[in-house]
């Protein structure tokens, strides 16, 4: 709060100070009041006057620099209300109960929108366990009569079931909380039943699957990283070249107290200037735009997971040549305590 400022705000008093003091010195000298009893009152007058302005700019100052200070230093701005003292001057007070009724009414409002996204969300998920099992029944009617169904049916089905998966753990991905279990787990064991959801796709493009982990087991949630090596496995196959034996490799190595998970292929690759972008929520990029139609979400929320598990995603490749997704799962004290 500035001085200035603070003059100017109160012009019309100042004015009106000067104005009544002139008219009462008029009076003064009219009353033939001696000049050392008029430059008397004048000194007790304005010091009076000084001193009210000067107690009254330094209470307000201190309470709006405060103020504006809070408001510059938090991250969350709508909480500084509880970051002040009640002020002792009345405009103060106003502006503090002001604040206080809308930071109530706020919060009153965040609950029931709060509400309304956790009952939508608890009927997405429902909604997703139910329409699964038509789609498990469909997926064992096709593959036990595949001499009669086309295999186009099953790959549909199957594109379904991966779309469904991407909603379920989109949504449950701003909810970690509720659905979050971190233990030890067998990396190999998830690996494989990543595989063989894949097996038909995998059997069918003659992919060759390699695989080397020198670690076996890391802290996750076994769920989560289930998901989210589905949709690197799932875009391997689906970035493949036609024009090699394509490949497939899945490695662990530990670097100082990480271990880092690679699946590595050699599909068409991604070109350079999309590579930054991969993880970004819905972008597609030149492959996904030119060879498949792409959703740009599988990355994004296998990315997003990684960040709520504290795990690193990490994406590299050359265009022609290969991809490669690191998975880098860090030691940290959390992990170390459970273990």
């Amino acid at each position: 709060m500035k001085i200035g400022k603070y003059l100017k705000d109160k012009f019309c008093e100042i004015f009106l100070i000067i104005f009544f003091y002139l008219v009462f010195l008029m009076m003064l000298t009219v009353f033939r009041v001696s000049n050392t009893l008029v430059i008397a009152f004048s000194i007790v007058f304005w010091t009076m006057i000084v001193l009210i302005f000067f107690i009254d700019f330094f209470r307000r100052k201190r309470f709006y620099d405060e103020f504006l200070g809070n408001i510059e230093a938090l991250d969350k701005k709508y909480l500084v209300l509880e970051t002040l003292a009640k002020p002792s001057f009345y405009e103060g007070e106003i502006l503090w109960q002001g604040l206080y009724e809308t930071h109530k009414s706020m919060i009153e409002n965040v609950k029931d929108k709060i509400h309304e996204i956790d009952d939508f969300k608890d009927y997405i998920e429902m909604w997703i366990h139910e329409v699964k099992i038509p789609i498990s029944s469909l997926t064992l009617l096709c593959h036990n009569h595949k001499d009669k169904i086309n295999k186009t049916f099953l790959e549909q089905i199957k594109r379904l079931d991966n779309y469904i998966d991407q909603v379920l753990y989109y949504v449950r991905s701003n909810y970690t909380e509720e659905d979050f279990t971190i233990k030890r787990v067998s990396i190999d064991k998830i690996i494989s039943g990543v595989l063989l959801k894949n097996k038909d796709d995998l059997l069918e493009n003659k992919i060759d699957i390699e695989v080397d982990l020198e670690e076996g087991t890391v802290y996750t949630d076994q769920k989560w990283l289930d998901f989210i090596l589905n949709q690197v496995i799932n875009n391997s196959i689906k970035y493949k070249r036609s024009d090699v034996d394509s490949k497939i490799k899945i490695t662990t190595v530990k670097e100082d107290d990480k271990i880092i998970l690679s699946i590595w292929d050699n599909g068409i690759g991604i070109p350079e200037v999309d590579i930054e972008n991969v993880c970004k929520k819905s972008f597609t990029g030149m492959n996904g735009r030119s060879m498949t139609k792409s959703t740009g979400m599988g990355l994004y929320i296998a990315d997003k997971l990684c960040g709520k598990l504290g795990h690193r995603l990490e994406v590299s490749s050359k265009i022609n040549e290969y991809t490669e997704i690191r998975i880098i799962f860090g030691s940290n004290d959390f992990y170390k305590d459970m273990g």
